[in-house]
């Protein structure tokens, strides 16, 4: 059943409307018309089944049946902080992530970054379009945050003041494993994963980490690339900790 994603103040008693781009996908792209059924999410974590009453230029109104509580959210919140990679990698990491389950994405600039955009703020706009898209897809009942771009010092502070946990896949670690790290702490519900653009970390970074209560953890045997390494904790998260 298509899936769309509706403000709360959209959502009346009986009645939610829906407005923007969705209007024109709806009529225009899947071509949908009266007495069709949807379901539209509050942004909140709640789920109503609809049946679509009116389809105008600007606007579709659609008939509450139900609501219900969204099922598709994990009960382990976690937070990536990813050191911006070059190209179009970060597309890849958003859509991929928020599917797994990540909550919040945030690009940071890191001493080995290769390549910083200078129309970052496009770029922000255009991630979280991608996360959007991504959780209308896998049937999340929230729109995850793609935050702004952090310096490094700034991604630190945040999460060591931070409740969660704070793990950092490192390259130079070869002791301390990921599962290992999450069994010690086996009940957290909130997770900070920070993770190396393509040059890795800076060994003055991976110190600084260490100072700020951030426990660096090893995915393997394996060098991961900058692409591969959030999809992989997200998952081993998932397994451990999660709903899989």
């Amino acid at each position: 059943m298509a899936r769309f994603f509706v403000d709360p103040e959209n959502i009346g008693i009986d009645e939610v409307r829906i407005t923007g781009d969705d209007v024109k996908h709806i009529s225009r792209v899947l071509r949908m018309r009266e007495n069709e059924a949807i379901t539209v999410c509050d942004k909140c974590g709640s789920d109503y089944d609809c049946t679509i009453t009116q389809i105008s230029s600007d606007a579709v109104r659609a008939r509450i049946n139900s609501k219900y509580p969204n099922s598709q959210e994990p009960p382990i919140y976690i937070t990536i902080y990813q050191g911006l990679p070059k190209s179009d990698k970060m597309d890849y990491i958003v859509q991929k992530c928020i599917e797994l389950g990540a909550c919040r994405i945030i690009p940071v600039d890191t001493k080995r970054v290769v390549s910083k955009p200078k129309d970052i703020d496009k770029k922000i706009f255009r991630w979280q379009k991608i996360a959007e898209e991504a959780a209308k897809q896998c049937g999340r009942g929230i729109i995850p945050q793609v935050a702004p771009l952090m310096k490094f010092t700034e991604a630190l502070n945040e999460m060591a003041g931070s409740e969660a946990i704070g793990l950092m896949p490192y390259e130079c670690e070869h002791e301390s494993r990921l599962r290992d790290a999450l069994k010690q702490n086996n009940g957290i519900t909130k997770i900070n994963i920070l993770i190396g653009p393509e040059g890795g970390f800076d060994e003055t970074e991976a110190d600084a980490a260490l100072k700020a209560g951030i426990k660096t953890v090893t995915l393997g045997p394996r060098i991961l690339r900058t692409e591969t390494a959030p999809i992989a904790a997200c998952a081993a998260v998932m397994y451990e900790l999660g709903d899989w």
